[in-house]
């Protein structure tokens, strides 16, 4: 939901201004092939988002070495990258703490890469921060749940996906940035 959701924002963006445009993609603790619940594509449907063709992709360690940002719906999901690459913490967060601390730092400034940005979100921060469960931190799963289950998630994730787009592309998401 979350990468359909932030392709469909991105695809909004000033593209003049998008200079690192992002590639999203989903990976998951489970086996990989799967389809997308029906529930899952009637909600994603009504946000203009096409899931039909998603199959669930396994989290790997290249995906890991390879992503500029890795965002887990719950902590737990941190917790196994940074487990299977330690390295990756400065760049795994849970969406909605990458989205608080975002909005308390302000949006990256012109020019600024976002391992820079990330580093600066991340001052103070330890990995002990990814361990038990915290409601600030985690999006519910709806997978098993009913409809309105689904819609309240990808509600949650379609308002937390737009406030960290901008923040992370401020310029292409029509953000002043004030220097």
């Amino acid at each position: 939901m979350a990468a359909g959701l932030l392709g469909m924002v991105m695809d909004g963006a000033a593209p003049a201004e998008l200079h690192e445009p992002p590639t999203p993609s989903s990976a998951g603790l489970l086996e990989g092939g799967r389809p997308v619940t029906a529930h899952t594509l009637s909600v994603m449907a009504s946000f203009g988002v096409d899931l039909s063709g998603h199959r669930s992709t396994e989290l790997t360690t290249k995906a890991i070495e390879d992503a500029d940002l890795i965002l887990g719906m719950e902590r737990r999901h941190g917790r196994e990258v940074v487990l299977r690459d330690p390295s990756a913490f400065g760049r795994t967060f849970t969406v909605k703490d990458l989205v608080r601390r975002g909005e308390k730092l302000g949006p990256r400034r012109p020019g600024q890469s976002l391992a820079r940005w990330l580093e600066t979100l991340g001052e103070g921060r330890e990995r002990s921060d990814l361990v038990g469960l915290s409601a600030e931190d985690e999006v519910a799963d709806p997978v098993g749940g009913n409809l309105a289950a689904h819609r309240a998630t990808a509600t949650e994730l379609s308002g937390l996906v737009q406030r960290m787009a901008r923040f992370l592309w401020p310029a292409a998401m029509g953000v002043p940035i004030q220097s």
